[in-house]
């Protein structure tokens, strides 16, 4: 007995959900706002003061490491989801180096009140989706929920600084802890395995008509006390171009693939 025998109104959930999106028209591409430094707070959330030290401990992260961290604050995601629009924007500012795609962005969007850490391909194995989603979850949203949203950005910020930081068997270490907790934290299967089969589906479409290459997305887990004390030292522009330079900070031309994690409050 086929599958469609077997599930009709499934299938016909499936066809209806085709047809809706077929119908829809291709989303226009996400202008973003100039990359004015390592801290482009384009919202306007952050007291001079406090962007100038922040800019300062990212520029020293970067003159240390190679590693660029930028942290961007945007008025509005235009009608996307954080994770697309954080993704196209990495493109298009270019953040980290290219061949080592060593860049990262602590994006908040205020007004929706959304925020992600979207990850280059080289820094997926150290700034995991859990690793991601644990530093967004219980260092930023507490101190956002509370109303110290300069608090939170900084915070956050510093936790990603100490981690980029750290030798590289350390880095693989923790990301080790810390695929070994998500791991340990998953039930398995969920409540259905077609209800995912559809979700699948509903992605991928929405991927191809939005022209994605090598997008991935990865769950929000979250594990253990903050991570911080257990660590030891040692826009004007559009599209999907990189490297764009912009009062005397410009990304290397590094590219994003969607690594990362986003979180909401």
């Amino acid at each position: 007995m086929t599958a469609a025998r077997r599930y009709p109104a499934i299938t016909l959930l499936l066809a209806a959900l085709w047809a809706l999106l077929t119908a829809l028209p291709a989303a226009a591409e996400p202008t973003f706002p100039k990359l004015t430094g390592r801290v482009t707070d384009a919202a306007g959330v952050l007291p001079a003061d406090v962007a100038a030290q922040l800019d300062a401990r990212l520029k020293t992260l970067e003159d240390t490491t190679g590693t660029q961290l930028v942290v961007a604050t945007v008025p509005d995601l235009q009608g996307y989801e954080i994770d697309e629009y954080g993704y196209q924007l990495g493109r298009a500012w270019g953040i980290g180096q290219k061949g080592t795609n060593n860049g990262a962005i602590l994006l908040v969007a205020p007004a929706q009140r959304k925020l992600r850490i979207e990850v280059g391909y080289g820094l997926e194995g150290v700034l995991t989706d859990a690793v991601s989603g644990r530093i967004i979850r219980q260092v930023i949203v507490p101190r956002f929920k509370a109303g110290d949203m300069a608090g939170g950005i900084v915070a956050g910020a510093d936790e990603l600084i100490a981690l980029l930081q750290l030798p590289p068997d350390q880095q693989a270490a923790f990301a080790a802890r810390a695929q070994a907790r998500s791991e340990a934290a998953d039930d398995g299967p969920g409540l259905g395995a077609v209800i995912w089969l559809v979700i699948i589906l509903v992605w991928m479409f929405v991927a191809t008509r939005r022209g994605r290459r090598g997008r991935r997305r990865g769950p929000v887990i979250i594990w253990g006390p903050s991570i911080g004390g257990n660590w030891s030292s040692g826009g004007g522009s559009s599209g999907w171009g990189g490297g764009g330079s912009f009062g005397g900070f410009s990304g290397g031309g590094g590219s994003f693939g969607g690594g990362g994690a986003s979180g909401d409050w």
